[in-house]
This record gives C-alpha cells, sequence and structure tokens, in this order.
C-alpha cells in the first residue's frame, strides 16, 4: 500500500549514505549529487516523514534515533532492491535465450506448433538468436495458475470470461461441435440436439478446469440446465476424440481439431442448438503489453495467424 509519508527510494540511499560517512557532504559525493542538493532533499525526508533524522553540527551531521532506525530499515530494502535489480537484468539477458509457455490441450495440440515454427523462422531471417521454448499442456484454470505463479512466462487459455487479474489479449476465435462416430444413433439424427436432450445425453468430456468443460457448461446454464452427464472423463483432448473414433459416447471438441475426420468421415458433427463460441487469449502478468522479446513476438504472430487464417 502507498503511503506519504514514504520516502522514495533515492531519498532513503541518500540518508543511509550520510550514516555511513558522517557528513551531508560526505552522502552528497557517495550519490554523485551536490551537497546543497543533499541537504534539500534530506530537508524535503524530514518533512515527509514529520521526524527529526540528522542533527546538524559544525563537525558533520549525525543520525537521531529515528534517523538510526529509519536508515536501517531502509539499508535492507536497498539491499532488496539491488538484488532484485540484478535479478532482472540477468532475466533479461536469458529472456531471448528461454520461453516458458503453458498453453491449454486446443491451443497446445492444433496451433501452438505452426506459431513456433513461425517465430523460429523470423528469428532465423533476422538473424537473432533463437529461443529456447518450453511448452506445457494443461487446461487453462492451470494455466492460469502457473502464469500467476511466475512458472511461465506466457500463457494461451480458451473459454468465454478472460481472467480479471491477468493481462490478456485475444488471439484467436474457436467453436466447439458435438461429434459421434458415423454408426452412432446420434449420427442419423436431422434436428438439432436441444439443452434438455443434452442434459440427459451421456457424453465423453474433458476434467474439470479446462476451457472446453467450461464452454460447454456455460452454454447449458444460458437455457437453465446446470449438469450434464458424463460417460467418460478424460484429460487431453486427443483422448477424448480418440475415444469418440473408438466408437464411445458423443463429444463436444474444438472444430478445428476434429475438421480432418469430419471431412474423412470418421467424425460425424450432430447439430445443437446451443452457443458454443469461445475465445483463444494469450495471458500474461504485469504491463499492459506482453513481455518484450520472444513473448511479445509469439503473441504477434498468433494474432497474425487469426487474421490471415
Amino acid at each position: 500500500m502507498d503511503s506519504g509519508h514514504l520516502p522514495d527510494l533515492g531519498a532513503l540511499r541518500l540518508l543511509v549514505a550520510v550514516g555511513r560517512t558522517g557528513s551531508i557532504g560526505g552522502a552528497a559525493r557517495a550519490v554523485g549529487v551536490s551537497q546543497q542538493a543533499a541537504s534539500a532533499r534530506l530537508r524535503g525526508v524530514e518533512a515527509q516523514t514529520g521526524l527529526t533524522l540528522l542533527r546538524r553540527g559544525p563537525r558533520g551531521s549525525e543520525l537521531t534515533p529515528s534517523g538510526v532506525a529509519i536508515t536501517e530499515w531502509a539499508a535492507r530494502l536497498i539491499d532488496l532492491t539491488d538484488e532484485i535489480e540484478t535479478a532482472i537484468e540477468g532475466l533479461r539477458g536469458e529472456r531471448t535465450r528461454e520461453l516458458t509457455v503453458w498453453a491449454s490441450m486446443t491451443i497446445a495440440d492444433v496451433l501452438m506448433p505452426r506459431w513456433l515454427v513461425r517465430l523460429r523462422a523470423r528469428q532465423v531471417d533476422d538473424g537473432a538468436t533463437t529461443t529456447s521454448v518450453s511448452l506445457t499442456a494443461a487446461n487453462s484454470n492451470l494455466v492460469e495458475d502457473a502464469v500467476r505463479a511466475g512458472v511461465a512466462h506466457l500463457g494461451f487459455i480458451e473459454g468465454v470470461d478472460q481472467p480479471g487479474d491477468l493481462r490478456s489479449v485475444v488471439v484467436a476465435h474457436d467453436e466447439l461441435v458435438l461429434v459421434v462416430s458415423p454408426d452412432a444413433p446420434l449420427a442419423r439424427r436431422r434436428t438439432p440436439l436441444g439443452a434438455a436432450e443434452l442434459a440427459t445425453l451421456p457424453l465423453t468430456g474433458r476434467e474439470p478446469g479446462s476451457g472446453t468443460r467450461e464452454v460447454v457448461m456455460q452454454a447449458l446454464a444460458a437455457h437453465g440446465v446446470l449438469t450434464h452427464e458424463l460417460a467418460l472423463e478424460l484429460t487431453t483432448t486427443t483422448a477424448v476424440r480418440e475415444a469418440v473414433l473408438a466408437g464411445g459416447a458423443a463429444a463436444f471438441l474444438s472444430r478445428r481439431v476434429v475438421e480432418r475426420e469430419v471431412e474423412a468421415g470418421r467424425l460425424t458433427i450432430v447439430e445443437t442448438t446451443l452457443d458454443l463460441r469461445r475465445q483463444f487469449r494469450a495471458i500474461w502478468a504485469g504491463n499492459s503489453q506482453p513481455p518484450a522479446g520472444p513473448a511479445r513476438d509469439l503473441v504477434g504472430i498468433a494474432r497474425q495467424h487469426q487474421r490471415t487464417g
């Protein structure tokens, strides 16, 4: 929490320097300012804190008990700040070589490979150092947690709503479709399935926390249906698709994931009355823009791919 009584870091450094050198002149030389500027800055600190921090005399300046207490706390703060600044500089140097990305299952399986190929190709064309990318596929909730914890530099999630505590930008749009094997009775359905029917239909689905499951639940809830039956719960998009291909219960999957199987006649889309549109988002912590470097480049490539198809 910000406080009007807390001096800025530069003023604290000057006060600590007075304690170490025993004079305002010595402190001024230590931090690289004039003695006049140092004196004015220290008077400002006393006015800001409402405390007398120095006893000024002909032989120099001495810290008062309040000044001693504040400089002890300030010294710890300054040491920690210097440590953080050193770590940040080190991370900046590593940022061009390593990038940790977490992505939801659909994005990791279908879109991320081509985005990463384009990122590397761009870096090679530019003569830049190529980035070593570590990609972890997980459900959207876990991706958000990884970004919040600083485990991931960048995340990609799927769903309807954006996480309020993280920065994000839409990089693609998607739609879920209900698919079955061609020999399933539902494959011969000619009218769209309504929410009430879907609520009693055994489905193959993803685990809680997945973006796909979230979108299905929200779409059903919009029609007053709060639960639906799962015949089989799986933790990857690929596993859900393979289960349906093997003759398992119907499943909601991204149109992107099943388009080849549908075109080849291995899966059939069953129309529904649900609105199953969703967004793919890049997410990160901190400033309004993605972290500079390959993370920002990757987001740009994803958005460019959305515009060009």
